[in-house]
């Protein structure tokens, strides 16, 4: 795929079959968009979503010899996963749990083989898929596992402001454990490394949070800042990277601390994402960095409630699709050396 004026191809999973992602799908396919746009799912379950809002939608099988064109409103290209059976709007059902996984399995094997450019997800539901008796704690770690990645690193992006993650799915309890040096260091050097091939940032600036109030507060109220961050900070720095920190949380995301930064690293989830999702809820993107593919996704869960409503907002699967196009013409524009440490032999259909 080197051709910078070659049509991307996009391939999209619409998640658990019982929540909004098939009814996004649909959305989004009467639009029009600037790559080719393949769904990996049942496709009797996308035409009954699509009576059930009361749109048009014309299946395509999905042919890979075929070369991508433009995704033309009112029909959508499929390659086809069935489910097992027939899902009902807001009932998730853990037969159904193998499904999902294998669309994901496939989407992220074709964007390895080079099928496909990136690949955007919608929400899944974790609790049908581990009631199945499938490990799956999120996208992201399942993602690493497939591509064989030590160190994903979950972005969020919305309205001028992106927040990385230094662990992401993990009770709170954990949190501090999981922080080492070693782990610190690789997800920054990730994040830095992916600001620049993703979003051509030539010398990202990094904000780093701290994990304690008052930033330790001189080690009354934790130690974890003088023993593990300031120290890969300052070894970090002396390489020549842009890192401000370790910086209290609570005055992290002011706009003064935020003026010419390009990334904020928080260091667990619910430190960082709930001033992410206020600031652009339902329109932002997540994206998995440190992978040897492009992935985007929602911001949002599942929304049991609205499925098969036609009340879900398409606003962040159209802000992941965007944003897996930019990507993938960037990297094709601009060739970044990968990530070291990926084991290229593990393929995706591994467990």
């Amino acid at each position: 795929m080197s051709n910078p004026s070659r049509c991307p191809r996009i391939v999209i999973t619409p998640g658990e079959p019982a929540g909004v992602g098939p009814d996004l799908t649909v959305q989004i396919a009467q639009r029009t968009a600037g790559a080719e746009l393949v769904v990996i799912a049942d496709p009797e379950l996308l035409v009954r979503r699509a009576e059930q809002l009361g749109v048009p939608l014309e299946i395509t099988p999905f042919d890979a010899r075929r070369p991508p064109l433009p995704h033309q409103p009112g029909r959508v290209c499929v390659l086809k996963v069935e489910t097992a059976i027939s899902s009902e709007c807001g009932k998730p059902d853990s037969r159904n749990a193998p499904y999902v996984v294998e669309t994901l399995r496939t989407a992220c094997q074709g964007c390895l083989n080079g099928l496909f450019d990136a690949m955007v997800t919608a929400p899944v539901h974790k609790a049908s898929i581990n009631d199945a008796g499938i490990p799956f704690t999120g996208h992201t770690e399942f993602l690493a596992k497939q591509t064989g990645t030590q160190v994903p690193v979950m972005m969020l992006c919305a309205k001028g402001l992106r927040v990385a993650l230094a662990t992401t799915h993990m009770p709170l309890a954990r949190v501090s454990a999981a922080i080492t040096r070693d782990h610190l260091q690789a997800v920054i050097r990730v994040l830095c490394h992916d600001l620049r091939q993703c979003f051509a940032i030539a010398n990202p600036r990094v904000l780093i949070c701290a994990l304690n109030p008052h930033a330790g507060e001189g080690r009354y109220l934790g130690h974890e800042e003088t023993d593990v961050i300031v120290p890969v900070l300052e070894e970090l720095c002396a390489e020549g990277l842009q890192l401000i920190g370790p910086v209290p949380a609570d005055t992290a995301f002011t706009p003064g601390r935020l003026e010419g930064t390009d990334a904020v690293l928080a260091m667990y989830h619910d430190q960082g994402l709930p001033v992410l999702k206020h600031r652009g809820f339902g329109e932002a993107v997540n994206i998995t960095l440190g992978l040897p593919i492009i992935r985007t996704s929602v911001d949002h869960g599942v929304a049991l409630e609205l499925a098969g409503t036609g009340k879900a907002h398409s606003g962040s699967l159209e802000a992941a699709i965007e944003m897996a196009i930019s990507i993938a013409s960037l990297k094709e524009s601009v060739r970044v050396p990968e990530h070291p440490g990926h084991d290229v032999s593990v393929s995706a259909g591994s467990r």
